[in-house]
């Protein structure tokens, strides 16, 4: 048996820089053996956790403790993802590892199949994992954790869940097969193949995997332009649909995204206090939000008045009582919320349809593309993309009102 050794000094620099990046599990060393100690969930009570000590079966060695430094991300994982299996663990106390697949005694074919099948999805599930590790330790997703986790959940863990899947089902390795796979179980020109395309680039820049020369057009190109622009609402039926909502809160969150543009979270995240009298009607987007902190006009500036949204600047409470308290929520719960409550009231419009009126209101205003989509809170390239049919055309007009006063001067 290999000596164990002294590592107070590499533990507490190890749990230091834990303490740092918010984790809240620290590694120990008992006699012979390093073990696992923080906020585990019960055993007897479903839903609570307590502080408690997990076994690794590792030995106290220099070797051992980079093991138990792995071990530990992994738990992590696990409790952000509600997996953690205290009975997979015990296994790993035993000498077991929780990835490892047990196999029969038999030395059949059908058996070295399994086996190999069983370590290929291992490592599509590593890969994932250390993609995933990455995506929340880059500095500028630190700066807003809520809105990380939001993005995460949303736009990224479905379609890894898919590949995953799809990777287990067809037993590929994780490269341009199984991304174009992936990318292809989504509909055509649906937005979900849109994001997916988004999604698994991102992977692939990660794991340094060269993209199939067609990706971009095997996307799918999702715009407002193929789907909804036609039916976006005019101002005169976001006027009449405010009429439908009997609650006098939600009123004013209708009112809020009709002449802001803020996304379903945004209503309940930002400073509302230029609305107070006397205030400059310009709103702070808080920090906290899917995107980070950005500033708002009003278009249609009278609409301010017309759906009463003074009265926040002085009690931002008359909005309807959601939990913002992003220990027992997230952004994606506050924006649900939102869009339960249109389907309720029977809206003839969705939330995003006030935020993408919005968009295009701007758009024939002539506010620069490149102010509207700061005020929105996303980048220059994906505001062109989403709104190209109206760009295109308001640009094609300008051209034309050009041509026309220059033949008739």
């Amino acid at each position: 048996m290999t000596a164990s050794v002294d590592l107070s000094g590499d533990l507490s620099r190890i749990n230091a820089a834990l303490r740092k990046e918010g984790i809240r599990l620290r590694l120990e060393q008992r006699g012979q053996r390093l073990n696992l100690r923080g906020p585990l969930p019960c055993r007897s009570t479903a839903g609570q956790t307590r502080v408690q000590r997990l076994s690794l079966g590792i030995p106290a060695t220099s070797e051992g403790l980079q093991e138990a430094q792995q071990l530990l991300q992994l738990v992590h994982l696990q409790l952000r993802r509600d997996q953690f299996d205290w009975q997979q663990w015990a296994e790993q106390a035993n000498g077991h590892s929780p990835e490892r697949t047990h196999q029969g005694s038999k030395g059949s074919t059908d058996t070295g199949v399994a086996t190999a099948s069983a370590s290929l999805a291992t490592a599509v599930q590593r890969q994932l994992d250390n993609f995933e590790e990455a995506f929340f330790r880059d500095p500028q997703r630190r700066r807003s954790p809520a809105g990380s986790r939001t993005t995460w959940s949303s736009a990224y863990r479905p379609y890894l869940r898919r590949l995953r899947t799809i990777a287990e089902n067809e037993d590929l390795a994780l490269g341009p097969e199984l991304l174009m796979r992936t990318l292809s179980s989504y509909a055509d020109g649906s937005r979900s193949r849109q994001q997916c395309a988004t999604s698994l680039a991102a992977l692939a820049r990660h794991l340094d995997i060269a993209l199939p020369n067609d990706w971009r057009a095997e996307a799918g190109g999702y715009g407002l332009h193929r789907a909804r622009f036609r039916q976006l609402p005019s101002d005169r039926q976001i006027l009449e649909a405010v009429l439908r909502i009997p609650n006098p809160g939600w009123r004013l969150a209708f009112g809020l995204m009709a002449t802001y543009g803020l996304r379903n979270h945004e209503v309940f995240f930002t400073d509302l206090s230029a609305l107070a009298p006397g205030g400059d009607h310009v709103l702070r987007v808080l920090p906290t939000t899917k995107t980070g902190e950005h500033q708002v006009w009003p278009f249609h500036p009278d609409w301010v008045e017309r759906f009463q949204l003074q009265q926040l600047g002085q009690d931002p409470a008359l909005l309807p009582g959601v939990c913002t308290d992003l220990r027992q929520t997230t952004l994606q719960q506050v924006g649900r919320r939102v869009a339960e409550q249109f389907r309720r009231y029977d809206l003839p419009l969705t939330p995003y349809d006030l935020r993408h009126a919005w968009a295009v209101r701007t758009i024939h205003i002539g506010l620069p593309d490149t102010v509207a989509a700061r005020m929105m809170g996303h980048s220059v390239a994906i505001h062109t993309r989403t709104y190209h049919h109206w760009i295109t055309r308001r640009d094609q007009q300008q051209a034309v009102d050009a041509a026309l006063a220059r033949h008739l001067a």
